[in-house]
């Protein structure tokens, strides 16, 4: 006999037994403690699907934040060696041929009201070479300069090892080198003892420079004094470079007025500039390396995700049979559906936490070996962590709507 029931009895159904006629909800502990258990059931796949996500996370922050270490370094280096120097260099004329700047040109530039500090080195002809036992021809390019004795302070520049040019040494055959021309040259320590040709002469290294940063070319060179290179080194006393301080807020007013200071009769043949511009330039051009190398990173994080995908539709074919005995025992295709979504993204979100720890960690490595600051952008992780999770919604939504899709018999039947 079939027993029908009215709109009248099911009321008449205490509100207990209605609520639990109801499909239950999974609260979001329910959806952890549920994703959860289907990664610790195969964690080495878990693990290996979630090291394609940490990879590409760790090598976005990883770019991003040895470029931010490096830029804020070199804004360091900028606040300490100032923006305020400009150089005056020897042009062409419109034959092509090189100009010299007249012999008074710092001296002409020190009247400029702005002008705070001038110092000048001169391109001499003299080569310099390990010992007189070397050829003539085997200069290694290396070549000698006349300096002023405050061209340190010009520059900012300090001394690794030994001391600067002064008012005696300036005079006799002493030379400061360059930290590359040291190095090439094989000297790591200065004295009287420590000795290199230049030119025809044997001169006593005084000391070694630390790397200039806004005159790179000093690192190449050996430096002597203005009246030996004259006497020695075959010096012709003309000026190859100015290096010129201004007030902060009269930079750009100095630098109009140079070349026609520095040479009057040839103001067009000079060239001015900036160092700090050089070094800005180069800073836009690790930024634009920076983007590319993030494409890869994004490229990584790709692969991933489809790590991802692969990981969870190989896990709803394997996992058929648990699919179909929740389903037979009351889940409903939304509970199914949440529960494989949110194992992709617990996946996901494991792989990316451990990429941003790995991009830290080789940010801060990398940083201390080259004597950087340790900067990571917090926009850099937390981006990280969102295409993460991005990627593992995307990654496991085709699995869990298939998961869902399954008839509880076709599961339970599944081989």
């Amino acid at each position: 006999m079939k027993v029908r029931r009215t709109r009248a009895d099911v009321r008449d159904i205490p509100d207990d037994r209605v609520a639990s006629l109801r499909p239950a909800r999974l609260s979001a502990r329910d959806l952890v403690r549920l994703g959860s258990v289907g990664l610790w059931a195969r964690p080495m796949r878990a693990v290996l699907s979630a090291l394609g996500i940490a990879i590409g996370i760790a090598a976005m922050v990883a770019v991003v934040g040895i470029s931010t270490s490096g830029q804020a370094q070199l804004q360091q280096q900028l606040e300490r060696l100032g923006t305020n120097l400009l150089t005056v260099s020897t042009g062409q004329d419109l034959f092509g041929k090189a100009t010299p700047l007249p012999t008074n040109a710092p001296e002409m530039i020190e009247r400029i009201r702005p002008v705070t500090d001038v110092s000048a080195i001169g391109a001499s002809t003299a080569k310099v070479y390990r010992s007189d036992l070397i050829p003539v021809e085997e200069s290694g390019g290396i070549g000698t300069y006349a300096a002023d004795l405050d061209l340190l302070k010009t520059l900012g520049a300090t001394v690794a090892d030994g001391s600067w040019l002064n008012a005696a040494t300036a005079n006799y055959p002493a030379v400061v080198l360059g930290s590359t021309t040291a190095a090439q040259l094989g000297i790591d320590r200065a004295g009287p003892d420590v000795q290199v040709r230049v030119g025809g002469e044997m001169f006593t290294v005084v000391g070694i420079l630390d790397p200039v940063v806004l005159a790179d070319k000093l690192d190449t060179a050996a430096l002597v004094g203005w009246p030996a290179a004259a006497s020695l080194a075959g010096f012709d006393g003309h000026p190859t470079e100015i290096f010129t301080r201004t007030a902060d807020d009269q930079v750009a007013a100095v630098r109009d007025v140079l070349a026609a200071t520095a040479n009057p009769a040839a103001p067009n043949e000079v060239k001015v500039s900036r160092p700090s511009d050089a070094l800005n330039a180069a800073a836009a051009a690790d930024q634009a390396f920076t983007g590319l190398l993030l494409g890869v990173g994004a490229v990584g994080l790709l692969v991933g995700g489809v790590g991802v995908a692969n990981t969870m539709v190989i896990s709803v074919l394997e996992r058929r049979g648990e699919v179909g005995l929740r389903r037979a025992l009351g889940a409903t295709r939304g509970n199914i559906r949440l529960q494989f979504f949110s194992e992709s993204l617990l996946l996901a979100s494991f792989g990316g936490l451990a990429g941003v720890v790995i991009g830290v960690i080789a940010t801060t490595l990398y940083a201390s070996t080259q004597g950087w600051p340790t900067l990571v952008p917090g926009w850099a992780s937390l981006g990280g962590m969102i295409a993460t999770v991005v990627v593992g919604g995307i990654a496991g939504l085709y699995p869990a709507i298939r998961a869902a899709r399954l008839a509880p018999s076709e599961a339970l039947t599944a081989p």
